[in-house]
């Protein structure tokens, strides 16, 4: 039996439809298949600084949970650099994936050698050090010195004078918090200052910055000199070196435009 003449023409414009259907469909489609790397990195682990515990991100912790992150903090023995960095690499190894590593004040200093770990990819740092290889905290606080006022015991612990804990340190927060603080400091051992960078990770890692203005603990100035070396996406905000609890708002939405986007750097 022969198809007719209308038959065949009814067949392939029948065909000619389905295909320019499924060709618009798929200019249609969502991103969904883009690479791994540029989705959303849902992990963030936070690291603190010295004279402080891993409790003062509370803040920042609540914040970030309830907009659907999975959040872990570091607890640092702050008895040497390289323990630090392996209590960090330690809580990286439990991610389930991507990871947005944030530090505060000397935590700047454990991310910058702590985040070049495959988990990590992007860095954020709170009013925080980055030294570049072959320099301490010590050695760019000595060329850029802060104000903060501090004693160190003799078998080489450091504890800010708890007289001026709020101002040098603690400006923004409360008196009665700052007190606290002041009387349950996490000394660290002197010699983390001294301790050298060898592989600076924002060299190779996407890097957010926050610069606390009225720091005292680390001069703005070399915030804004870390900030601008690493050619991280920076944001300045009133308030003392604890603007990780006193502006824990704009903290947590930096840490959360780096999640968004560290993907695509």
């Amino acid at each position: 039996m022969k198809t007719s003449f209308n038959a065949k023409r009814a067949v392939a414009v029948s065909a000619s439809v389905i295909t320019s259907a499924l060709l618009l469909a798929f200019a249609a489609a969502p991103a969904s298949a883009a690479p791994a790397s540029e989705a959303a990195v849902k992990n963030i682990v936070l690291v603190h600084g010295q004279f402080a515990d891993a409790s003062g991100w509370k803040p920042v912790y609540d914040i970030l949970t309830k907009d659907g992150y999975n959040v872990n903090m570091v607890q640092e023995p702050l008895t040497s650099m390289e323990e630090d960095v392996a209590a960090t690499v330690r809580v990286l190894a439990r991610q389930p994936g991507p990871v947005i590593l944030v530090g505060h004040s000397y935590g700047g200093a454990v991310i910058t050698q702590a985040g070049t770990d495959s988990h990590v990819a992007g860095l954020v740092y709170i009013a925080a050090h980055a030294p570049d290889a072959g320099e301490s905290t010590a050695s760019n606080k000595n060329k850029i010195p802060g104000q903060i006022r501090t004693v160190t015991t003799p078998d080489g612990f450091v504890f800010v004078d708890p007289a001026h804990f709020r101002e040098d340190f603690a400006a923004d927060l409360p008196a009665d918090q700052a007190e606290f603080m002041a009387r349950s400091q996490m000394p660290p051992a002197a010699k983390v200052n001294t301790t050298l960078i060898t592989n600076p990770a924002w060299r190779v890692k996407p890097s957010w910055y926050m610069v606390a203005r009225q720091d005292r603990a680390i001069n703005p100035d070399l915030e804004r000199m870390y900030a601008a070396r690493a050619h991280s996406h920076t944001v300045e905000v009133d308030g003392a070196h604890t603007i990780y609890i006193s502006r824990a708002k704009e903290v947590a939405a930096m840490i959360e435009d780096a999640a968004q986007n560290a993907g695509k750097q």
